[in-house]
């Protein structure tokens, strides 16, 4: 980490309330609440549009399709902490522990729908040639039941999180160690 984390009793009211929320859920802090935090109105801004994007109802993208969508662009980017904090996180949302390494490492040949294949293809473009968008690719995933909202926010996860993988590199964020497991075994079952 290039940049010290500021100490959390140090921090605006309303982030250090979201912080203790995030922890209170996930039993730990994400290096990226603390890393942003260290300018207050950048932190407010970039979770703001985060969660737009990733919270938004309605749509026909699922959670599971956000996170894919940022775990592929993510690895294509090279951004270590996002490819395995969103990587988990998509575990968790579509229920398979080997989909996130999947589509990390190749996601023309992971186990995911040919719709999913069709959004992933088109968020890589966005990705890595978006001057080359065409209403072809429009048609394509207008063939898989997207419409054209759906592909704002294909498009818009996308270029959301090239701005979070480079400031994540940049810095160099490294991922909680937590997040290498979530969601690659079952969780035990509750004692009554």
């Amino acid at each position: 980490m290039r940049y010290p984390h500021p100490d959390l009793n140090t921090l605006p009211d309303d982030i250090k309330a979201r912080i203790l929320a995030v922890q209170e859920k996930a039993g730990f802090i994400p290096n990226v609440f603390l890393a942003l935090a260290r300018r207050p109105a950048e932190w407010r801004a970039f979770f703001a549009y985060h969660d737009a994007l990733m919270d938004k109802e309605g749509g026909r993208l699922s959670k599971g399709d956000r996170e894919m969508i940022v775990t592929t662009t993510s690895a294509a980017n090279q951004c270590l902490y996002c490819v395995v904090a969103h990587g988990a996180l998509l575990r968790i949302y579509e229920k398979k522990p080997l989909v996130a390494d999947q589509v990390a490492v190749n996601f023309r040949k992971a186990d995911i729908t040919p719709r999913q294949q069709a959004m992933l293809a088109f968020a890589m473009k966005v990705c890595t040639a978006s001057h080359e968008v065409n209403d072809a690719d429009f048609a394509t995933l207008h063939a898989h039941g997207f419409d054209d909202e759906d592909c704002w926010d294909i498009a818009a996860i996308t270029a959301f999180f090239g701005l979070s993988n480079r400031m994540a590199s940049f810095a160099n964020m490294l991922p909680n160690p937590e997040f290498y497991l979530l969601g690659r075994l079952p969780k035990p079952a509750k004692v009554a």
